[in-house]
């Protein structure tokens, strides 16, 4: 066997790929922007609901809106599920099971219709594992200006991990005319700004609170702080 081919012991790399707070392997997988440290999203919002800095190196993430300078990591989390045996799978059957015991219906089985005979029609596999088996989240978007123009389809789905940019360029395309002008929209849950790299999962955790979907967002002209 050729050193390329040798084979290494997942116990070897569990500290790259663990999240320091609860020791197990990361799980929507979230790094700080200011340090690069990672961790899983549920430890970290539980853990900045009290503190304001990095669990491992207590930097001060942001005196006063930390959840802003943490994001998705979507390649880190893509290593760890495709280095740990079915972790991807079990976390997708938990998460089932958490909202079932609190009798909610689960994002990624939830389905808005959105009146598009088109849309309606029957996948191919090929297609439903478009976004590689993502969990699935069901948007209503509503206009909070009289100057910008209302969406034509209110209601659309997407993958959990697309981020509010994302959602900023899909608006700006629509009402803009123009996918560049994204940053001259702000994106809004419950009256609070959405930092721009929000996942739709960690706005629906933290600010939609687990309510049925769909997720319900306002966009309007940008305003400068």
């Amino acid at each position: 066997m050729s050193d390329m081919e040798r084979k290494i012991k997942l116990k070897t790399l569990n500290a790259y790929i663990t999240c320091k707070i609860c020791r197990g392997y990361l799980v929507d997988a979230t790094t700080v922007t200011e340090c690069l440290h990672t961790f899983c999203k549920s430890c970290m919002v539980k853990h900045l609901e009290d503190n304001n800095t990095c669990p491992t190196c207590q930097i001060v993430i942001h005196q006063s809106h930390p959840l802003q300078y943490i994001s998705f990591d979507r390649t880190m989390q893509d290593i760890v599920y495709k280095l740990v045996p079915n972790l991807q799978e079990n976390e997708i059957k938990r998460e089932r099971e958490f909202y079932k015991s609190r009798g909610l219906p689960c994002p990624k089985d939830a389905i808005v219709p959105t009146g598009d005979a088109e849309e309606e029609k029957p996948t191919t596999q090929v297609e439903a594992d478009f976004h590689r088996l993502d969990e699935q989240v069901n948007i209503g978007l509503e206009c909070m200006a009289d100057n910008l123009k209302s969406l034509k389809r209110k209601f659309i789905r997407l993958s959990s991990q697309a981020t509010i940019t994302h959602l900023k360029k899909f608006i700006a395309k629509k009402v803009l005319d123009g996918m560049e002008k994204y940053r001259d929209i702000d994106i809004l849950c419950n009256d609070e700004l959405l930092g721009k790299d929000h996942t739709l999962k960690f706005v629906y955790v933290t600010r939609w609170r687990f309510k049925d979907p769909p997720l319900r967002l306002q966009y309007r002209p940008r305003i400068e702080l």
